[in-house]
């Protein structure tokens, strides 16, 4: 590996993870070489003692021998996974299970050069004490399995980050990675049961065979095997809760970030087991909420607010049903013209800031501009959302409209009110349909708006709309002449704003 790239490596966490196993091992084989040579109640002689000196450079030459394989097979398993880290960007899947499975691989390392070792160190000792072959077997075999087990939910541990972002961006994939059943039973299993076993089998050694272990020297043996067993299922534990309460303290504070109203919240996703199709599906599923925020405020835009969510929460079905509504109707004068003689940019800002001023003055009033038409805007008060107030509300939105256009330099525009009862519903066909209302007032406040705009006052209503208003807005209106409006049978008596003491606007 080039100087840079080792260089580099250095700033990640593999150094950190060779350093982890490496103590590991390290301390759990001094464990077991203190504990057979000095924990078992073994009488003292002098071949046990001229032995220890021979069995312990037996052991370091095997401590020595199992450090250069497992770093030998660390750097072969682990070079798609560093090579990848240093290049960038998404991993293969070779990388990618290469990453994934790596503290797994390697602990399957760890517990076969332990067996090997094991079996060397376990030969010299019985070959010194044949009577504790059992025993000794058998605590080598636990301590091979309690160190496989310990260094890969360390390795885990450890190797989050490197999973994390080989999952995030090489995608998802049910991995070989234990779920949270078989890491709980591997955490008793190693932590409770292991070091159990070596007391029950120090008991029944001095029970079912003819060796008489001194009472002090198996007190001592007992209360190291104790002793272990406290600090290795503690340890143990602490690494199985992490792996199960870190998600969980995760994704609950994604909650409340959710609930004060974050937008785009995802967690990172660390682990192949049912804990990381956890997190990938509150992922998914604030996607896909993320997407219908999207599409509700689009369609929010298109039909508005009031229907959106009375389409949301009642259903799109096609039909009608009768209202009594106020109908504001708006339309610019002479709008051909203007789109003749100016460039199109212009007259483009000019429709928008028409109707930009439309759209908030209705909202103002809490009414609902339910569609543009070129140049005009049709506005409902009292649907989707009845109005008690309906006739109010659409004649002082139609005063405020015209002071507020008439800042509008420009623009000079016509405005009809009228109220009466109307069918109001999703009006189309089943793949494509809009909510509006249809009926009489429509039409009257249409022709009242071709009407208005040879007014001073550019807006006009109809007795009808004005004798539903309240008695303060009534107040703002004088009654007119009645007229035969177009496409109409019944004459209509107009209505029009009271314009201030000298003149109009």
């Amino acid at each position: 590996m080039p100087l840079e790239a080792v260089k580099q490596t250095m700033h990640t966490r593999w150094p950190l993870y060779v350093a982890s196993m490496s103590l590991a091992n390290g301390f759990g084989a001094l464990l077991v070489y203190a504990f057979v040579r000095h924990g078992l109640p073994v009488p003292q002689s002098s071949a046990v003692i001229s032995d220890r000196r021979q069995t312990l450079t037996v052991f370091a030459f095997v401590i020595g021998v199992g450090a250069f394989f497992s770093f030998a097979s660390s750097a072969i398993m682990l070079r798609p996974v560093v090579r990848w880290q240093l290049r960038g960007g998404p991993p293969s899947r070779r990388e990618q299970m290469a990453a994934l499975h790596a503290p797994l691989r390697q602990a399957i390392v760890h517990l076969i050069l332990w067996l090997f070792g094991g079996a060397a160190f376990a030969t010299l000792t019985i070959s010194t004490t044949p009577e504790l072959a059992v025993a000794v077997i058998l605590t080598v075999a636990m301590a091979s399995v309690i160190v496989f087990g310990f260094t890969y939910m360390l390795g885990e541990r450890i190797l989050r980050p490197v999973a994390a972002k080989a999952l995030s961006e090489g995608g998802f994939d049910r991995t070989l990675t234990p779920g949270v059943g078989t890491r709980m039973a591997m955490t008793w299993g190693l932590g409770t049961l292991a070091p159990a076993i070596g007391i029950v089998l120090l008991c029944a050694t001095q029970i079912s065979t003819e060796i008489a272990f001194p009472a002090n020297s198996l007190a001592i043996a007992i209360l190291l095997l104790t002793i272990l067993l406290i600090v290795q299922a503690f340890a143990l534990s602490m690494l199985t809760s992490g792996s199960i309460s870190d998600p969980i303290r995760q994704l609950t504070q994604a909650i409340e970030q959710v609930q004060n109203g974050e937008p785009d919240v995802q967690v990172e996703v660390f682990d192949g087991s049912e804990i990381g199709r956890l997190q990938v599906g509150f992922n998914r599923m604030m996607e896909e909420s993320s997407e219908r925020r999207v599409l509700q405020e689009l369609f929010g835009q298109h039909v508005g607010e009031d229907v959106a969510r009375r389409a949301l929460q009642f259903g799109t079905e096609l039909g009608g049903e009768t209202r009594f509504v106020a109908v504001l109707f708006v339309d610019m004068v002479g709008s051909t013209a203007t789109a003749a003689e100016r460039p199109p940019t212009e007259v483009v800002s000019l429709l928008n800031e028409f109707f930009r001023v439309v759209v908030q003055v209705v909202d103002d009033h809490n009414g609902f501009v339910n569609k543009f038409m070129g140049d005009a805007a049709l506005a409902i008060f009292g649907a989707p959302l009845d109005r008690p107030d309906a006739p109010t509300a659409a004649l002082a939105a139609a005063r405020d409209m015209r002071i507020e256009l008439a800042k509008v330099a420009g623009l000079d525009i016509g405005i009809g009110v009228s109220a009466g009862l109307a069918v109001a519903g999703n009006i189309g066909a089943a793949n494509r349909f809009e909510y509006t209302v249809i009926g009489d007032p429509v039409n009257e406040a249409s022709r009242l708006t071709e009407l208005a705009k040879l007014q001073p006052s550019r807006v006009l209503a109809s007795s009808s709309a004005l004798y539903f208003a309240d008695e303060d807005e009534q107040q703002h209106w004088e009654l007119g002449e009645e007229v035969q409006l177009r496409g109409r049978r019944r004459r209509t008596q107009l209505a029009s704003p009271v314009l201030p003491t000298g003149g109009s606007d």
